[in-house]
């Protein structure tokens, strides 16, 4: 006897009860008394009783009783499943009940606690029902959930029920195909031929299909043409897995005789009844929005549509929209939305599922409606106060969600409305008096209208005349309106017109045309495309695009803007793969109206360069020998694929090894000369004559005398040689199913060839990072992080072994998450537990060894995580989320509106013995947004891997702790952190944080905003302006900021610097007394030019550094940007120095060496102020301009060019030091001209004197400038000696005194014009006795102590008298000219 209604809950109990009393059990009665002695540890659920019905009639009934039982030791468990199990049935009831007997009673779900966790599972022939699966936590890899379909196990009881259910049986509909020819006896089911064909292939099928759980029967049920399709059915109590159900198709093909030539990939399997299909709203009128939603139990968003009248498929449109989605990670769920439904979308909807070879489908029926509205007819009202009613009904009843009256006329007469929802009708009484109906108004005709709105958007009409007289008007029709009033009111069924809100009509008028690019789209893998959608309004509430099954694309694929008169958005993809073949809509939604243009895209199965695999990487080859070589890919696409070599081309043969496939040639030395080496690509065209180009195959062909080095698969090398080999055309040991990657390098060591370097990837490994780099191209990335993060967690620690051995896999795995953390706008916890349970097994303490060999081959990979992790972080969005792991911990919070606490966590690592707080106050939070999340991570490994990266400091033990705030910070932000201090007695603490920007973008630690707050014997406490990744260095080159080296250099540079500005301005001071006295003829002119823009440049550049350390000191605001103008100048006018000085040397070499030329004054003056400024400023605006965009033109801790990273103050050492070097040799060049002059040019003792005094300034100048950059580049290296810091500063910041000294005052004709200026003004009195100037000696002249003094560097002594040169000849003249030049 079968119960007609079933219902299990742990115990399921089938009871036979024929009296009116209410069933009532008592288990005591039923369980075993010594497995219950202890009362307490079960208790019954009287909740779960109250199924048990009272029966009205005396006649027997049978019901099923649900009963839940829990125990707090789970011993019982199995003791009471092997008592109900023995148990003989029908059980007698007590005395007091002996109409009920019991009939069975089944275990249905067992709960068992599971870790911190308890699982409740489903006994043999039971299973969840679909409800509870798509709305329950499943159990994580329980064996007994078959993938894709019902959950055997959920975590915890269902709240609201129901359990475990009897499993029903399930029809497979399957067909495959027979490539024979069909015969019309295969239609007749009594023929011979469909016998034979019957029994053989049902023998076949029960082989192959018996090893399905719950298999029970199958059956032959016809034969159709297209050669032959064979269509069965299979009756199972429970769904098989795809990879199940291959092996079973297996089995059959390999049982049934080869003469039936059985297509092994024509397999199709239709499932009758496991689609859950359900239409929003049952009852679908007219203007409904109407929702047809598909559940299957299928990982899969593989899901079409189709109308069943016109078979076509259904897309996205104006009208329709689709959005399919997986649920719980196992429910498909697919939806097709209908906008503002017709009645010509009536009719059969079939959803389809595909996956594999797998086929569920379900097919619903939509009727539509129109909304029909019975009303009263046209009146009249007399205006005398007395009530009259309006009457509107639905001809069928629903939930209205809405009935309104509205009025249109020219008088206003207004009603109450009364509303009778169960008989879906509604009332408008209204009363109208004299004043609203006033004279002249009478017979005025008003509108009214009675509207019915449905929950799902359908609107229906009817309108009522009302004539409203006035009272005494037409008397005799008075009677008549009151008798009218008494009448049975008339109802007419009129049909009305469906019609949108008044929202969604105003916006129907202001509807957006649309415009999409209307070239076909046409690409093949690897090229790009965009898609342009224009609309002509602008006034949209959202735009996107998504797929035609529903699925947005993701945001960093497509730009929009608005323009006053349009908006545009533009779909591009760089790089197309296949997943970007099909159609994709614009959308632009405005309320709720949607305006879609659809664009289809065709992309072209073609290999990208990256996935073509080269054999051999490097190989070398004997000279007139041979070599295969090989591309291979991972698909079997038709390609044509030639190989080049040279100018030469040839074809490739094709060589399918199971999913592998790879085209060969057979390379012929004696086709080229030898030795050579000869570089060999393999071209792929598809069908669009697209190609693409394979990585380059190097081969060296060689002599063979010098070969030692041979091997089958590595080839042949002469001694030191080094080949690249991909790792999975190697020796090394490779899976089958996922193969190894990477490259493995090779030395030949005498006869052997020895591995130099392993990069190897694992196999899981290198399958996640093909589908990682497949990912940031897909359009539905989103949808696959989850799981592909969750694999990454899987398979690091299968794999862990080989992290803590090969850096290969390490770098893999680094890359994955760089690669991923590039896809997410936002990270749930499960996704950041993932993430953070990989990066615990990659920095624990057993790969330090790996990290130390990857460092070892200069890669970035500890950068390249904590930047990982770092954008993780930004988007984690879960709230007080705590995350704890041996290697990693983080913590977070979530900002509240209003006054936020402070932000306070705390991490301890007892096994590295180190901890660390973070604190930013609430003060600093009140600035964020609302619902910004605070995330931070601490590291206790890392900061050991890091600090491999910068050799030649002494580190601090300490953490890492990288704290990241999920919006932008718009106002100053100072968090505060404290560190265990590891190092009390040695060393100078210093707050740093990771500058992902240092040394070319490889990181670096940096102190820029960061400073020691206090530092005790347990800790060291740092404040921070900015967020990032932060810990404290030990580092005894970096001088304390109190220290007496650095008071002493800030001294030394300020004093300097006023002395060097005073002495400047001294300069141009006396430049401009004496300028006419000493510019009477052009060298002299241009020498004096030379010497105040010399004066004139380095003032702007002092002041320019005066003005630099004021914004680096103080943290002026806008101080980036202030800082970059004050190196450019400081830069620019250093620069400046140098060239007048270059300048002021050519001039002298220009005027001893080429003395028969002469050029003009004009010609000069420029030459000069193009070399003097000109060639500065392109030096100063190409490395502002090289180096800037990267944020690497000045120092972390200076405004001054930047060393560490792109070594950009050379573009300031380079040319002062060449120009330096220039001017020393002019001055040697000088000398010697004046020692040994040419025959008949021989100067006088006079002249040499001269010339001597003329090389002097430029000789004493150009070593004192450059000597004080010299020391200057010396202060660069690390661990300089402070002596260099301190002659640096000395020289660097007296340059204008020497200037003053040796450029200005040391020139006798300055020193004659400025005592001939002083004694005519004051001092001539005193000076009578003098007769020229010759003769006199003042305290400038070469005679004075002061002078000598000068001189006595030179080794000079005595008396100069300088008399005015001779113009006699040419030799003199310009001899004089070179030496008024410097004097």
């Amino acid at each position: 006897m079968k119960s007609p209604k079933r219902t299990t809950l742990c115990f399921v109990i089938i009871a036979i009860y024929s009296s009116q009393a209410t069933l009532s059990l008592n288990l005591e009665s039923i369980v075993y008394h010594s497995l219950l002695h202890e009362h307490e540890l079960m208790e019954e659920d009287p909740v779960r009783q109250k199924r048990a019905v009272a029966i009205s009639s005396p006649a027997a009934q049978e019901f099923t009783v649900d009963v839940e039982i829990s125990f707090e030791n789970a011993s019982f468990l199995e003791p009471i499943k092997a008592y109900l199990n023995n148990l003989s049935f029908p059980i007698q009831g007590n005395d007091t009940d002996l109409a009920t007997d019991i009939l069975s009673i089944e275990v249905s779900t067992v709960c068992r606690p599971t870790g911190n966790e308890i699982w409740c599972s489903c006994e043999t022939g039971y299973e969840w029902p679909q409800e509870s699966c798509l709305h329950n936590l499943t159990c994580q890899g329980h064996d007994g959930s078959s993938a894709g379909h019902h959950c055997s196990c959920l975590k915890g009881l269902p709240p609201k029920g129901p359990f475990c259910q009897l499993q029903g049986d399930i029809i497979l509909r399957m067909s495959v195909r027979l490539n024979v020819g069909f015969q019309e006896d295969l239609k007749n089911s009594s023929s011979a031929l469909y016998k034979s064909y019957k029994t053989d292939l049902e023998t076949a099928f029960w082989k192959g299909y018996s090893i399905l759980p719950g298999f029970k029967l199958v059956t032959v049920t016809g034969f159709r043409p297209g050669s032959v399709v064979v269509t069965y059915e299979i009756t199972t109590t429970t769904t098989a897995s795809p990879a199940l159900m291959r092996k079973a198709n297996e089995k059959v093909t390999q049982n049934l005789n080869q003469t039936y030539k059985m297509e092994s990939s024509s397999y199709q399997v239709t499932y009758s009844n496991e689609t859950k299909f359900s239409i929003t709203p049952e009852i679908i009128f007219e203007g409904d929005t109407v929702t047809l939603m598909c559940e299957n139990e299928v990982f899969s968003t593989n899901v079409s549509w189709t109308q069943g009248e016109t078979g076509l498929d259904i897309q996205n449109s104006t009208e329709v929209s689709i959005y399919t989605s997986v649920l719980n990670n196992m429910t498909s769920v697919s939806r097709l939305i209908i906008h503002n439904i017709t009645r010509g979308f009536m009719g059969e909807y079939i959803c389809k599922l595909t996956l594999d070879i797998f086929e569920y489908a379900s097919k619903r029926k939509v009727e539509v409606i129109p909304i029909q509205i019975l009303a009263s007819e046209a009146t009249e009202v007399m205006c005398d106060n007395n009530p009259v009613s309006l009457h509107c009904c639905s001809e069928v009843n629903v939930n209205w969600s809405q009935i309104e009256w509205k009025q249109e006329g020219s008088i206003s007469v207004p009603g109450n409305a009364e509303i009778d929802t169960d008989s879906g009708c509604s009332r408008y009484t209204l009363v109208a008096n004299g004043t609203q109906c006033p004279s002249g108004s009478s017979g005025t005709t008003v509108v009214y209208t009675c509207e019915f709105i449905s929950a799902h958007g359908a609107r229906g009409r009817k309108d009522i005349e009302v004539t409203f007289m006035s009272v005494g008007d037409n008397s005799s029709h008075k009677g008549e309106v009151r008798e009218s009033q008494r009448l049975v009111m008339e109802m007419s069924t009129v049909q009305s017109t469906t019609k949108n809100s008044l929202e969604t009509s105003k916006a129907r008028e202001q509807q957006a045309k649309l415009n999409i690019t209307p070239d076909l789209i046409s690409v093949s893998e690897g090229q790009s495309f965009f898609i342009k959608c224009i609309s002509d309004m602008s006034n949209y509430d959202e735009m996107y695009w998504n797929t035609s099954a529903g699925t947005k694309i993701y945001k960093r694929f497509y730009t929009t803007r608005r323009y006053p008169d349009r908006a545009e958005s533009v779909l591009t993809v760089k790089t197309s793969t296949r997943e970007w073949n099909g159609t994709y809509h614009c959308v632009f939604r405005y309320k709720n109206l949607y305006r879609v243009m659809a664009k289809d895209v065709i992309v072209y199965p073609l290999p990208l360069e990256s996935n073509i695999m080269v054999d051999p990487v490097e190989a070398a080859i004997p000279c007139h020998s041979s070599h295969h070589i090989r591309c291979c890919i991972e698909e079997d696409s038709d390609y044509r694929v030639i190989f080049q070599v040279g100018s030469s081309s040839f074809p490739a043969v094709k060589e399918v090894n199971e999913k592998q496939v790879c085209y060969k040639h057979h390379f012929v030395a004696d086709s080229v000369s030898c030795p050579e080496n000869v570089d060999v690509f393999c071209h792929f065209a598809n069908a669009a004559n697209n190609s693409v180009q394979s990585p380059s195959m190097k081969l060296n062909l060689v002599p063979g005398e010098s070969i030692t080095c041979q091997d089958p698969i590595l080839g042949v090398g002469e001694p030191g040689k080094v080949i690249q080999k991909l790792c999975r055309f190697s020796n090394i040991t490779r899976s089958r199913e996922s193969p190894i990657g990477g490259i493995i390098t090779y030395r030949c060591v005498g006869s052997q060839w020895q591995i130099e370097r392993n990069d190897c990837i694992s196999a899981p490994i290198n399958a996640l990072l093909q589908l990682a780099k497949a990912l940031v191209k897909s359009p539905t990335q989103d949808e696959k992080l989850p799981s592909y993060l969750g694999n990454l967690s899987i398979s690091t620690k299968q794999v862990k072994l080989e992290v803590d051995s090969f850096s290969g896999t390490l770098g893999a795995i680094i890359n994955i998450l760089d690669l991923f953390s590039t896809v997410p706008t936002q990270v749930n916890s499960e996704m950041m537990t993932h993430v953070l349970s990989t990066v615990n097994i990659i920095l624990g303490k057993s790969a330090l060894n790996t990290w130390k060999m990857s460092q070892q081959q200069k890669t970035n990979y500890s950068s390249q995580l904590l930047d990982s992790v770092e954008r993780f972080s930004r988007v984690l969005r879960a709230e007080d989320s705590t995350i704890s792991q041996p290697n990693v911990q983080m913590k977070s919070m979530v900002i509240k509106p209003g006054h936020p606490q402070s932000y306070r966590q705390s991490f301890i690592f007892l096994d590295s013995d180190l901890w660390g707080n973070v604190t930013i106050n609430g003060c600093q939070l009140e600035h964020l947004q609302p619902d910004s999340f605070v995330v931070t991570v601490a590291f206790p490994t890392l900061k050991t891997i890091l600090d491999r990266d910068v050799p030649g400091q002494n580190f601090a033990n300490s953490l890492v702790m990288t704290t990241t705030v999920s919006r932008s910070i718009t106002t100053p932000f100072r968090i505060l952190m404290t560190f265990k201090n590891n190092h009390p007695l040695g060393g100078i603490p210093q707050c740093v944080f990771w500058n992902f920007d240092l040394a070319n973008h490889t990181g670096g630690w940096d102190s820029s905003g960061c400073y020691v707050k206090e530092v005790t014997e347990d800790s060291v406490s740092c404040s921070c302006e900015h967020l990032t990744s932060f810990s404290i260095l030990m580092s005894p080159d970096s001088p304390d900021p109190d220290s007496l080296l650095k008071i002493l250099l800030d001294i030394i540079s300020y004093i300097g610097l006023c002395f060097s500005i005073l002495s400047l301005a001294a300069c141009l001071v006396v430049e401009a007394v004496v300028w006419k006295s000493v510019t009477k003829n052009r060298t002299s002119s241009m020498r004096h030019i030379c010497i105040v823009n010399i004066t004139a440049s380095l003032l702007v550049a002092d002041v320019w550094f005066i003005v630099a350390a004021a914004i680096h000191d103080h943290r002026f605001p806008l101080n980036e940007t202030a800082c970059v103008a004050a190196t450019f100048f400081v830069h620019f006018f250093y620069l400046s120095v140098f060239f007048w000085m270059l300048t002021l040397g050519l001039m002298l070499f220009y005027r001893l060496v080429f003395i028969l030329h002469d050029t003009s004054k004009s010609i000069q003056k420029t030459i000069a102020f193009s070399l003097g400024y000109g060639c500065p400023l392109v030096i100063s605006i190409i490395t502002v301009g090289a180096t800037q965009p990267r944020e690497v033109y000045m120092r972390k801790n200076a405004c001054w060019l930047n060393w560490e990273d792109t070594k950009a103050l050379l573009a300031f050492v380079i040319p002062a030091l060449i120009i330096v070097v220039v001017n020393m040799t002019i001055t040697v060049v000088v000398i010697t001209k004046i020692l040994r002059p040419s025959v008949g040019d021989k100067p006088s003792k006079q002249e040499k004197s001269s010339l001597f005094q003329v090389a002097k300034s430029i000789g004493v100048l150009t070593p004192l400038l450059g000597l004080t950059w010299g020391f200057g580049l010396a202060t660069v290296f690390q661990g300089s000696n402070a002596v260099f810091h301190i002659v640096f500063t000395l020289l660097n910041a007296f340059q204008g005194l020497f200037i003053l000294l040796f450029g200005c005052l040391w020139d006798q004709k300055v020193q004659e014009a400025l005592l001939n200026k002083y004694s005519r003004s004051k001092w001539s009195s005193q000076h009578s006795k003098s007769t020229s100037i010759g003769s006199s000696t003042p305290v400038f002249s070469m005679s004075s102590p002061i002078s000598r003094r000068f001189n006595n560097l030179f080794g000079k002594t005595g008396t100069y008298n300088v008399s005015t040169p001779e113009t006699t000849s040419s030799s003199l003249e310009n001899t004089s000219s070179a030496y008024s030049l410097l004097n």
